[in-house]
């Protein structure tokens, strides 16, 4: 009996564990793999700013205001009334006003306000000069200096500070997303 292989209890029962492991291998071959799709993002800036220079100006108008009780007002060539005043440049200018107690000796009141107005400008102000202007901002450019930043991939961060007008923004961000 060369060549066969005599089946004994402990060769059959070797023979099913190992068709059994096969079956068990060759079905989780066929399994597919889980499919989880996750997102890991990350993201860095920095951000460095000199200021420039700027100036604001708010030109102020021109005002006027009279009131009174118990006197008589006059633009001294009609009773009654006031003067319209004149605008030159932009400026108003109010006129005379000449103003009488009604009743001698009796109770009155008068009151009369003028702002005068900032000159409308003729041509576009020069930088670094003053305009002639009621309310005026006036700030100086910054300087960088030793202004720097960096964020290494690590996220590690260092910003150093510029000169005055500086401003150094660092961010690093990291997202993940597990769908």
């Amino acid at each position: 009996m060369k060549g066969y292989v005599k089946l004994n209890k402990a060769n059959r029962y070797d023979y099913h564990s190992m068709r059994k492991a096969l079956v068990l291998i060759s079905m989780l071959a066929m399994t597919a793999p889980a499919h989880a799709d996750i997102t890991h993002k990350l993201s860095s800036s920095v951000q460095l700013n000199v200021q420039s220079a700027a100036t604001q100006a708010t030109r102020i108008g021109s005002s006027y205001s009279v009131s009174g009780s118990g006197v008589d007002t006059t633009d001294g060539t009609t009773a009654n009334t006031i003067s319209a005043g004149t605008i030159t440049s932009g400026v108003y200018a109010p006129g005379t006003i000449s103003v009488t107690q009604d009743v001698p000796g009796a109770a009155f009141s008068y009151s009369a306000t003028y702002t005068q107005a900032d000159a409308v400008p003729t041509s576009a102000p020069t930088v670094g000069a003053v305009g002639n202007f009621g309310s005026m901002t006036s700030n100086a450019s910054g300087s960088a200096g030793d202004l720097a930043g960096t964020i290494t991939s690590a996220g590690a961060m260092t910003l150093t500070a510029g000169g005055a007008g500086t401003t150094a923004t660092g961010q690093f961000v990291t997202e993940l997303t597990v769908d």
